[in-house]
């Protein structure tokens, strides 16, 4: 029995004693002696300044929606297939006819070609007035159309670029001149019922012969230019 006695005594000088510490009422840090946590306060005119800073961000932002707004409203975005401008091609060569001597060409091609400009110049600096108009392709080149009454020579290379004379092209029933630089820009020259058309361009030589066809028929529809006996040079 005085073993155990013995053994019981050891225990009680062995075991861990309570954390004086834990004991003396230490709380977590940012918490009150009951370990509640400390909620921190702004200061009120603190948190009217925050509030203002936010309020005036928000009207700010909503003054510049509205300035642009309309700015983006009148100017739409385009459509898929882009810009194409309605040319009446017709109704400016009539118009032109009056003041050219002629009535200028306005091909039919049915849609396939699409005007982009048509034009009478009065050729004050070269002294050879013309008719133009640029027309877009099917398959998405440009050939230019130039008419006159008056061509020279020296005009004529201007519009071809000075390039040579490399054979002939049917269109329309009519045989067209041909003309290539080699670097892509070719034209097509056409002398017909007192007129001169150039066409010129980079695109394919069937485009140029399906733009030629429509020109040669809107030629043939108008009426031929006749040219005074004054204006034909004395031998």
């Amino acid at each position: 029995m005085g073993d155990y006695g013995g053994v019981n005594e050891m225990q009680e000088k062995t075991s861990p004693s309570p954390d004086p510490a834990g004991s003396a009422g230490g709380g977590t840090p940012g918490s009150d002696g009951s370990g509640t946590p400390i909620k921190p306060v702004i200061p009120a005119a603190a948190a009217k300044r925050a509030n203002a800073s936010v309020i005036g961000m928000v009207i700010a932002l909503v003054v510049s929606i509205a300035a642009f707004l309309p700015v983006i409203l009148m100017n739409p975005l385009p459509k898929s297939d882009g810009y194409r401008p309605d040319i009446d091609v017709a109704g400016i060569a009539q118009r032109a006819a009056d003041v050219a001597g002629f009535t200028p060409v306005a091909p039919d091609t049915g849609n396939a070609f699409r005007a982009n400009y048509a034009r009478w110049e009065a050729g004050t600096g070269n002294g050879v007035p013309t008719w133009e108009v640029g027309f877009l392709t099917p398959k998405e080149s440009f050939i230019g159309l130039v008419q006159t009454s008056k061509a020279n020579p020296t005009w004529l290379l201007q519009q071809t670029k000075n390039a040579p004379v490399t054979g002939s092209r049917n269109a329309g029933g009519q045989d067209w001149e041909l003309r290539d630089t080699g670097k892509g820009e070719k034209s097509m020259v056409l002398d017909y019922r007192g007129t001169t058309v150039v066409l010129s361009g980079a695109a394919q030589l069937d485009e140029f012969a399906a733009l030629a066809d429509a020109v040669v028929a809107s030629m043939d529809s108008n009426p031929a230019v006749t040219v005074s006996p004054s204006a034909t040079a004395a031998p």
